[in-house]
């Protein structure tokens, strides 16, 4: 157990000389989530207040810069990997299997990567902080991994059982079968450390740093503006419902003065944000969207009880490996080419989930309360509070 202190989880210490050290490699010593601090932030008026703040560059303009970077490198990856396929190799791939997948995502993960260590830079931190250097990183992974198959198939035999999805016949050609299991591991890792990457990673870390309820509730509600105004937006429900539901704990943190209040508040817009962002996902319900909303949810509560997103990462790429390849079904609409069994939705889609896959069921949300209550009862009881926000160093001179 650490022992408490007097000192703020995340803000500096000072050295024999009085000077401010970085120990953001440190766990903090609290248990609660707190803001880092540095010193001589630019004051009301100066013409940089603006851009910076306490913890140098300000969240808003960060997260905005991180987006608009993911997206020019990742254009510049692909561009180059088409080039590549395309003029160098003279090869051509097929849509929806899991060579494409991987050609399509590797620019994502190197953009990110790119995007990452420039953020890193310009905000004066560690590439690792953005919740990547908890402990037992292997552990976690493999745990998360363990996690998303077990829940998804928990979930595949509920509905069996209550005959909402049928299986067929499975193919017999075990060495394309093999072949396949492979790719498709390789394509939705690809796949979860983009998203938890960009989620739970950077953009986490980066509203927990200074997002109050009053810009929570600004972000949420864009989005559901837009989802209103948007027709082609699909199970925008989803997204209304996934703000109503954090309203009102998010409103509690506030009027509490919770010193949690800036995690809870980040979780419920980065994950509000991330059922949204598959709203554009032909085949998506409103089921689906709170379900991919609420797992992000779960996700960010991994990242606080673990001390970093590689629980998330794992379970995130076993949930749609099992989903995709292992049963055979739609995946938020998407079918993959190559799986190991094969699945039919039957009945009503309220309860087999139709086009969207078991993601559209309504019985996905009880399986994402009970693998919420099994990742606190796996990790709660050893909490140690690791999802503070580390200092940067020398923000503002």
């Amino acid at each position: 157990m650490t022992q408490p202190t007097n000192r703020e989880p995340g803000d500096p210490e000072r050295d024999a000389s009085g000077s401010l050290t970085n120990r953001s490699s440190d766990p903090p010593a609290g248990n609660e989530s707190a803001p880092a601090r540095s010193s001589s932030p630019p004051e009301q008026g100066d013409p940089l207040w603006m851009f910076l703040g306490p913890q140098g560059l300000r969240a808003g303009w960060s997260a905005l810069l991180f987006v608009v970077l993911l997206y020019l490198f990742a254009n510049i990856f692909g561009i180059f990997v088409s080039f590549l396929l395309t003029n160098v190799l003279h090869v051509e791939l097929a849509e929806e299997t899991a060579a494409s997948s991987i050609v399509n995502e590797s620019p994502w993960v190197l953009g990110l990567a790119a995007t990452l260590a420039i953020m890193a830079r310009l905000e004066r931190r560690r590439f690792l902080d953005y919740y990547l250097a908890g402990p037992a990183a292997a552990a976690r992974l493999v745990s998360g991994l363990i996690s998303g198959f077990a829940a998804l198939s928990v979930l595949v035999g509920v509905m069996a059982w209550g005959g909402w999805i049928r299986f067929n016949q499975a193919p017999h050609d075990w060495a394309h079968l093999f072949r396949y299991a492979g790719l498709w591991a390789v394509a939705f890792l690809l796949v979860a450390l983009t998203e938890e990457g960009s989620f739970r990673c950077y953009l986490q870390f980066t509203f927990t740093r200074s997002i109050n309820f009053w810009w929570a509730l600004v972000a949420v509600s864009a989005m559901c503006l837009w989802d209103l105004i948007h027709s082609g937006s699909h199970g925008a429900v989803g997204v209304y419902a996934m703000s109503a539901l954090g309203l009102v704990p998010c409103l509690y943190l506030h009027l509490s003065q919770s010193r949690r209040s800036s995690f809870g508040q980040a979780a419920w817009a980065s994950s509000t944000l991330f059922g949204f962002i598959h709203t554009g996902n032909n085949g998506e319900t409103w089921i689906g969207i709170l379900a991919a909303g609420a797992i992000g949810f779960v996700f960010c509560v991994s990242v606080r009880l673990t001390g970093s997103a590689w629980w998330a990462i794992g379970c995130h790429a076993a949930w749609d490996w099992a989903e995709s390849y292992f049963y055979g079904t739609a995946d938020s609409g998407f079918v993959a080419r190559g799986h190991l069994l094969t699945t039919n939705p039957a009945g009503s889609a309220l309860w087999s989930g139709g086009t969207d896959g078991p993601e559209g069921s309504i019985l996905v949300l009880p399986i994402v309360a009970l693998l919420l209550l099994a990742l606190i009862l796996l990790y709660g009881r050893k909490r140690r509070d690791f999802a503070s926000v580390p200092v940067a160093e020398n923000v503002a001179s």
